[in-house]
């Protein structure tokens, strides 16, 4: 078994930034794609931003490309998503994801492990 375990959230006023990480462990997920999602009060969860095994490859949802980076650790037992530019929009709970094939479908069932997520308020 995986265990994904978020942590970084918090509150923020609009502009400002936040970095939520995520730590991997237990058996291998070797060639697995990391990512994160996101649920909004209200709302479905949505795919926000994802990363190869090899980190070389990045992919971002549009209302979040420029200013979240996500990124992971040489050792792939880290995963980071790095938020800037912060907007009330944002708000919602970060989960952490892995798996072999979303990061090409972002469907979030393809998503073999989640994480038990992190709340993030960006106030106006």
């Amino acid at each position: 078994q995986v265990q994904l375990v978020e942590s970084g959230g918090g509150l923020v006023q609009a502009g400002g930034s936040l970095r939520l990480a995520c730590s991997v462990s237990g058996r291998t997920v070797s060639g697995y794609g990391m990512g994160w999602y996101r649920r909004a009060p209200g709302k479905e969860r949505e795919f926000v931003a994802a990363i190869s095994w090899s980190g070389d490859n990045t992919y971002y949802t549009d209302s979040v490309k420029g200013r979240f980076t996500i990124s992971r650790d040489n050792a792939k037992t880290m995963v980071y998503l790095q938020m800037n530019s912060l907007k009330p929009e944002d708000t919602a709970a970060y989960y952490c994801a892995a798996g072999r094939y979303f990061i090409g479908t972002r469907n979030q069932r393809d998503v073999s492990y989640w994480g038990q997520g992190t709340q993030v308020t960006v106030s106006s």
